[in-house]
C-alpha cells in the first residue's frame, strides 16, 4: 500500500503528507472496484502482486477521487465536461485486460 501511495502522490505532483490518510482512503477504494470489476475475491491484491495494467487503472482513479473530491471534474482537465467519464473509460479498459472472464 506504501508503494501505491508513493506512485498516486507522484502522479498527483504531490509532495506533503497532510493528505497521506485521505489518498490512502481512495486507494483502498480504487483497489476494491478492480477487484469487483475483474471478478476476483475482496482482498486479492493484499496477497497477491498486481499486475502493471491494473496498478496504473488504481493510481488513476485514486488521482481522479484526490482531484475531484469535490463533486467537480477537476484535475487536468477540469476544462473538459466529458473529464470524468474519460478516466472511468480509461481505469475500465485497463482493469478488463487483467479481468477473470466467467460465465
Amino acid at each position: 500500500m506504501d508503494d501505491l501511495l508513493a506512485r498516486v502522490k507522484q502522479n498527483l505532483i504531490l509532495s506533503h503528507s497532510a493528505d497521506d490518510d485521505l489518498l490512502s482512503s481512495f486507494i483502498t477504494a480504487a483497489v476494491s472496484y478492480a477487484e469487483s470489476y475483474q471478478h476476483i475475491s475482496e482482498g486479492y491484491y493484499s496477497e497477491h502482486p498486481m499486475p502493471p495494467t491494473t496498478e496504473q487503472a488504481v493510481i488513476m482513479l485514486a488521482s481522479h477521487f484526490y482531484e475531484s473530491r469535490d463533486g467537480s471534474t477537476g484535475g487536468f482537465f477540469a476544462d473538459n465536461v466529458q473529464a470524468g467519464q474519460q478516466v472511468w473509460n480509461t481505469v475500465n479498459l485497463l482493469l478488463r485486460l487483467d479481468r477473470d472472464w466467467k460465465v
